[in-house]
């Protein structure tokens, strides 16, 4: 084999290449004008976002107002797209780049399904509002205070004021309880009463006792009822109710807690103990019992004014956390409640 037949022949080459070379050039003038479509229907679109009718629609969530405008500008530059390759003549490609979105969009889906649920989840409720900023709601067990709602978690501070962050999936699925929505909350305690003594006169000591504490709703009114005969004392419980605006809704129930006892040990009620036998195999000594432990103990009759008005100990921490996040929150404390 000799040199000249290693030669390797560019004629073919460059000839394809300069007949791609003429198509293109060829073809520029509709390649501008399709990428002109593509603008205009993105600047229509850019247009279409920012039309009053939009801020109509979503005039009370920024996440949903920002949500249509995306939306609205990607669905004109879409069809600016779709346009530009009919000019192009270039339909073809159409169901090609089609079907790889569908099975790319497939992909994805199992790829971010949390994701993407924690997402919608987000959305629907930014338009149901189920709860607003400071409630105070229990959700699948986790206690706190509505800090936000983000796209993807809503944000809680609990009591001890720790942030919780729960998905929204969880949230919208979950069983919430809110103690906020109704300001009037009711609290209830068992006092044990000696089977001897007047259990009407016990009941009616407790509900003017609770009827005359600060805090405590007349309408409805403390009610009493005996709830179980024990081994040595008769189980006698109390109601009441508290309106959360204007009183803290646990100090008001330890402030009654108190005040119950020391109402009925003035009335001179007895509230025995659980008695309880203890037998002992072998006889021991007992050893004498100090001066301090044989001096009873009195009730104590300390009568000063308890404070029970609403407190404000997160305020503060959710309030900065909330100027933090500025326009990420999600919920409207103006907004209908579902």
């Amino acid at each position: 084999m000799n040199a000249e037949q290693l030669q390797f022949n560019l004629d073919p080459v460059i000839q394809r290449l300069l007949e791609e070379a003429y198509s293109l050039l060829a073809a520029l003038p509709l390649l501008l004008l399709a990428l002109l479509m593509v603008w205009l229907c993105w600047s229509l679109g850019g247009w279409l976002s920012r039309r009053a009718l939009l801020e109509r629609v979503a005039s009370r969530n920024p996440f949903m107002r920002d949500l249509t405008r995306t939306t609205v500008r990607w669905a004109a530059t879409l069809i600016g797209v779709l346009i530009a390759l009919e000019i192009m003549n270039a339909t073809a490609l159409v169901g090609a780049v089609l079907g790889t979105a569908g099975v790319l969009g497939v992909a994805l889906g199992f790829a971010f399904k949390n994701t993407m649920e924690n997402y919608l989840a987000g959305i629907l409720m930014s338009l149901r509002q189920p709860f607003a900023p400071k409630d105070h709601v229990v959700i699948d067990g986790n206690e706190g205070v509505v800090v936000a709602l983000t796209s993807r978690a809503t944000v809680l501070m609990t009591l001890d004021g720790n942030h919780l962050r729960i998905p929204n999936a969880m949230v919208f699925s979950s069983v919430m309880l809110n103690y906020t929505r109704n300001p009037s909350r009711r609290f209830a305690f068992d006092v044990g009463i000696g089977v001897n003594e007047d259990l009407v006169r016990a009941q009616r000591i407790g509900t003017d006792k609770l009827s005359a504490l600060e805090g405590v709703m007349v309408t409805p009114p403390p009610r009493a009822y005996i709830t179980a005969l024990g081994d040595s004392n008769v189980q006698v419980r109390y109601h009441a109710w508290v309106d959360q605006r204007s009183h803290d809704f646990t100090s008001v129930k330890s402030e009654a807690i108190r005040q119950v006892k020391l109402a009925l040990e003035a009335a001179g009620m007895d509230m025995p103990e659980p008695i309880y036998r203890v037998q002992l195999t072998e006889r021991s000594a007992t050893p004498e019992a100090s001066p301090s432990a044989q001096q009873s103990t009195p009730a104590g009759t300390d009568e000063a004014n308890i404070d029970t008005r609403s407190t404000a100990d997160l305020d503060a921490q959710i309030a900065q956390d909330q100027r933090q996040r500025g326009s990420e929150d999600l919920l409207d404390p103006h907004a209908p409640r579902e």
